[in-house]
């Protein structure tokens, strides 16, 4: 088995070292066909997979990895990278296979889709889509404040009293309710952030914040990096941030934060993303198209299972250097997402 995975990572441009952690399944490939039919082939015949820009190499290492472990297959695979933003779109109108993202799908496009189909699209996991902090490269969303501010941490639910209105336990305005002395004592907090209505600000609050409704005294700002300015000049100030490089603002530093009272502290480091340990989660995901009741498309089934197998995982682990650094599905999250596929 193992000679065998080497010789397709090597196909992929891998080395051994990049072979997933155990408890991952190994891939084990099932011929399968696709139909003249099938919306999602070009006027030429290849399979088209729309999806983020960011997974142009990862998605060149799959489809090589899948055409290796398939030798009969017929038909070449066309990777369409554009954009997250266009992923869901060419799902929903059928000339897509599938949607690779490294973001959660917004609230206007599941709209979208499900009033032309009816149901919403399968979102499957299949790694996380940065770590951080790194210098020069983006971390994942996450809580930010001043380099001078003295607060050690935050456990999820306190971010939640801070940043919306109605949270358990009432709400945290001041720093002294967190405990800060000194001339952080009698100070207001600063809640900055980006727009109330964009795609990505409305998804970290429908996952993380349990949907509810921003602080009055959240204030939105145009663009990340006038995020971040605010922050560095502001001490007593706190930001939620998407997709992030902090390096370039010293004054600046990501705010380590617990899944529940009692735990550590944590930032989003390898380690910590790999195993899930994080408060905030940020997936690479695949969303599919499958009505309800129905048996999943043969091709679309059958590569996903290759994406969540060692093989597939291994591919993502060589990404952890490059700019994108994503990072291979915690394993005990694999099987979660496979019986999503029956």
């Amino acid at each position: 088995m193992f000679r065998s995975l080497f010789r397709v990572l090597a196909v992929c441009g891998l080395s051994s070292v990049a072979v997933a952690q155990s408890g991952i399944p190994a891939y084990t490939p099932t011929p399968v066909t696709v139909p003249n039919t099938a919306s999602y082939l070009t006027r030429d015949g290849k399979i088209q997979i729309v999806g983020n820009d960011g997974w142009e190499d990862m998605m060149a290492k799959f489809d090589a990895l899948f055409i290796q472990t398939h030798p009969g297959f017929k038909r070449e695979l066309l990777p369409v990278m554009k954009g997250s933003s266009v992923a869901i779109p060419a799902l929903q109108t059928g000339v897509s296979a599938m949607a690779p993202m490294a973001r959660a799908m917004w609230e206007d496009d599941r709209f979208a889709f499900n009033r032309l189909r009816g149901y919403d699209p399968v979102d499957i996991h299949i790694g996380y889509a940065a770590f951080g902090p790194r210098d020069g490269r983006k971390s994942p969303p996450g809580i930010y404040v001043n380099a001078k501010n003295p607060i050690g941490g935050l456990t999820i639910e306190q971010v939640r009293q801070i940043l919306t209105e109605g949270a358990k336990g009432g709400s945290i305005t001041r720093w002294s309710q967190l405990g800060l002395k000194g001339p952080w004592a009698k100070r207001a907090i600063h809640i900055y952030g980006l727009d109330e209505g964009s795609g990505g600000t409305l998804a970290f609050r429908s996952q993380f914040l349990e949907d509810r409704t921003f602080a009055r005294t959240y204030e939105a700002l145009p663009k990340a990096a006038d995020i971040g300015e605010a922050i560095a000049d502001d001490p007593y100030g706190i930001a939620l941030m998407g997709f992030f490089d902090a390096s370039k603002l010293p004054s600046v530093r990501p705010l380590p934060v617990a899944t529940t009272p009692g735990t550590p502290f944590l930032l989003p480091t390898y380690e910590n993303v790999s195993n899930e340990n994080v408060a905030f989660p940020a997936y690479l995901h695949v969303y599919i198209d499958r009505e309800p009741g129905k048996p999943l498309d043969p091709f679309v089934k059958e590569y996903i299972r290759m994406l969540l197998s060692e093989s597939g995982q291994a591919i993502i682990a060589s990404q952890r250097d490059t700019d994108e650094g994503y990072v291979p599905l915690s394993p005990d999250k694999i099987g979660t997402e496979l019986s999503k596929l029956d």
